[in-house]
């Protein structure tokens, strides 16, 4: 990957015969935001009372500092030096002496004092200001759009041929729920001999009048189990002449 491009060129290698001179870059700092957050800063930071400030300790302390930025070779603001040449004019009118009548003179110290006062009010509002919740930054509003309620959903274009599909499926499913009921027979072999035998007299009767066509092949099947059952118990009695003649039915003699 190229590391520069010169007028279009990439570049994967520096030039030999690159040459940066130690001024080239330079780094700025901001560490205060003025002359008075940095003789405040050098009050705190020694635990000094405001109302009696040692203006030679802070002078030197503020003048080190200043050096120091000098040192850096940053530019320094006008306001610093302008705090500078206060604070050398408050020490020279506290070392100068004062007349005796001029006991009620006030302390050269009050006017800095009072700014101090009201930058460190001024800073402390900031700070609290600062620590409110902060919309975008701590707190995001949640959006969202409504639905439009005049929205006209189309009808689904739905073929016969998907449709017949669909209820094939339904029957299909349906199919396997059906069950088959077995339910017990109306009829009786037991019954069915009872009238037999109340129906037959010791003459003989011909075998298909016992049968009625319209109970169906259940009702022949149990008149035949009825009449065999009898048979077999000699209740009755079976007669034919001749092969495939008719047959006769009578009760059983003693």
């Amino acid at each position: 990957m190229p590391f520069a491009l010169v007028r279009g060129e990439p570049l994967t290698r520096p030039p030999q015969d690159l040459y940066i001179p130690p001024d080239a870059l330079e780094v700025f700092l901001e560490a205060f935001e003025g002359p008075l957050d940095l003789l405040l800063y050098l009050i705190k930071r020694q635990n000094l009372d405001i109302l009696d400030i040692p203006v030679a300790e802070i002078t030197r302390q503020y003048m080190a500092y200043i050096d120091l930025m000098q040192e850096l070779r940053l530019e320094l603001a006008a306001e610093y030096l302008v705090m500078a040449a206060m604070l050398a004019e408050i020490k020279s009118r506290m070392l100068l002496p004062r007349p005796p009548a001029d006991d009620g003179e006030e302390d050269p110290r009050a006017e800095l004092i009072r700014r101090l006062q009201e930058y460190e009010r001024i800073r402390q509002a900031a700070e609290d200001l600062d620590q409110l919740p902060r919309l975008e930054r701590d707190i995001a509003l949640a959006r969202a759009q409504p639905p439009l309620r005049d929205a006209v959903k189309p009808e689904p274009d739905v073929d016969l041929r998907e449709l017949l599909l669909a209820l094939r499926e339904v029957m299909a499913r349906a199919q396997m729920f059906t069950h088959h009921q077995i339910q017990r027979e109306p009829l009786s072999v037991r019954e069915r001999m009872s009238r037999v035998l109340e129906a037959l007299t010791d003459e003989f009767c011909d075998f298909t009048t016992f049968f009625d066509a319209e109970e169906g092949r259940r009702g022949v099947v149990v008149t035949l189990l009825a009449l065999l059952e009898l048979l077999k118990s000699q209740l009755i009695e079976l007669l034919q002449n001749e092969p495939f003649a008719k047959i006769y039915v009578r009760r059983a003699t003693a």
